[in-house]
């Protein structure tokens, strides 16, 4: 598997960004720094899913940004991208016997005996971090000191996701995270990529700080 660069992960959500404005929204993201991007839709069917998929493929090869799609591994296979996996999802080794040992796999953890057994993926997503509008089923907030027990309970890059903003982005890297992964603060922004490149650089301003200490 190649390395992603997960600094800014973007979480599409067709509440913010409807469907035929999709790929326009993420490439001026990603314009911005966005770094890797997961296609997230809980509402739409297979077929739908597989379009946006497809069409997001296509746009974001040439950049060399990752692309994920949310949950569903027969999608992910189809368009040729990674997957970001829940913890009631296929198990990391039945989606790896799918994709391939190149795939990209993630997975979202809330406890530290979640993430020392999420052997075989390759990061972990802190989640919640803060509460957050952007994702009915998520659970409490963990807070900055559950990322710090996750970053000491792994060696898999980690992401924090949930409420992360310009505010607090800062916090969620000093924590331990490799990077952040967010909804509203880039797709709610009338400007979105004005809002991704404030928030890279808030992101490599704390990683800077941190290979410093």
């Amino acid at each position: 598997m190649s390395p992603v660069d997960l600094r800014l992960y973007l979480v599409t959500d067709p509440y913010y960004v409807p469907a035929h404005r999709l790929v326009s929204v993420v490439l001026d993201a990603v314009l911005g720094g966005v770094t890797v991007v997961q296609l997230r839709d809980k509402e739409s069917d297979g077929r739908a899913l597989y379009e946006a998929g497809r069409a997001l493929a296509a746009a974001l090869a040439p950049l060399d940004v990752a692309l994920l799609v949310n949950d569903r591994v027969d999608v992910a296979h189809a368009v040729g991208a990674g997957v970001h996996l829940g913890q009631s999802d296929l198990h990391v080794e039945v989606a790896r016997r799918i994709l391939g040992p190149r795939a990209t796999i993630g997975l979202s953890v809330d406890s530290v005996e979640q993430a020392r057994e999420a052997d075989g993926a390759d990061y972990l997503a802190a989640s919640p971090v803060f509460p957050t509008p952007s994702k009915a089923d998520a659970g409490p907030a963990l807070g900055l000191d559950a990322v710090r027990a996750l970053r000491g309970a792994t060696t898999l890059s980690l992401v924090g996701i949930g409420g992360v903003s310009v505010a607090n982005a800062a916090d969620v890297i000093k924590a331990g995270a490799d990077g952040i992964a967010v909804v509203s603060a880039i797709l709610a922004s009338d400007r979105p990529r004005e809002a991704a490149a404030e928030l890279r650089s808030a992101v490599d301003r704390a990683l800077l700080r941190r290979s410093e200490t």
